[in-house]
């Protein structure tokens, strides 16, 4: 079930709080409201009356019908606006922090290090992507510096797998990224060796501060490079994790 729809008791429990909230709120405005107008037309109606003046025409009575189907039809929109609003909220991209926006993936020397006492990449929940360690050779017209999807040393990859959207972990034995799902498998550089993707990992750009934060902008997708692209020109250095199809 997708997470979107799947909801909690607890969460289920608050919806039903709110709407409940809300008819006692609108209930408790319309009789508030009602009772003010009764109000305002018996003091018009004295006023008229110590004047000699016709009373003035009052408002046709609310029935008990009209006022409940009136509640419900208030209800029905305040719970549909916040709904909306919750909706447009949890969907629109997290512009503080989250993925979708410029994240601190964190110091590039600790990232460096990591990389290389682990022998994995570094791993960004927030960002969901991976650092790599990138040393390759570009090739043809291929300069993943030059345009910013790498920065000293280190590069950027999608976690998900282009074939079917898989999160793709790395497996330690072979030192390539395997997809779980239908094993497309790709090198340490995110680019394309077997299995049914149609081309590598795709990338965010990468940009190093002046105090040494790697800031990795998630909101754009850089697709990854066609299958053929090879500027690692390593082969895989031990068993697969996932088996070939």
């Amino acid at each position: 079930m997708s997470p979107v729809l799947a909801l909690s008791s607890g969460t289920i429990a608050a919806i039903v709080v709110i709407v409940v909230l809300d008819l006692f709120a609108i209930v408790f405005g319309l009789s508030f409201r009602r009772a003010r107008r009764e109000q305002r037309e018996a003091e018009a109606r004295e006023t008229a009356h110590a004047f000699g003046r016709p009373p003035p025409k009052t408002a046709k009575p609310v029935s008990r019908r009209e006022f409940f189907r009136r509640s419900l039809v208030g209800s029905l929109l305040v719970y549909g606006t916040q709904f909306g609003g919750a909706t447009l909220a949890f969907l629109w991209p997290n512009l503080k922090g989250g993925f979708g926006s410029v994240i601190n993936a964190g110091k590039v020397e600790e990232i460096k290090a990591a990389i290389s006492e682990t022998d994995q990449p570094f791993y960004s929940g927030t960002g969901r992507f991976y650092v790599v360690a990138y040393d390759g050779r570009p090739a043809d017209d291929i300069d993943y510096e030059a345009e910013g999807l790498s920065a000293q040393g280190i590069m950027p990859l999608y976690q998900r797998c282009v074939h079917l959207g898989c999160r793709v972990p790395f497996c330690a034995q072979s030192q390539w990224f395997e997809c779980p799902c239908h094993g497309s498998k790709y090198n340490t550089a995110g680019e394309y060796e077997l299995g049914p993707a149609p081309r590598g990992m795709d990338r965010f750009r990468v940009t190093i501060s002046e105090t040494g934060d790697v800031m990795v902008d998630t909101a754009e997708v850089i697709l990854g490079p066609p299958r053929g692209t090879d500027t690692l020109r390593r082969p895989q250095s031990g068993p697969f994790c996932v088996a070939t199809g």
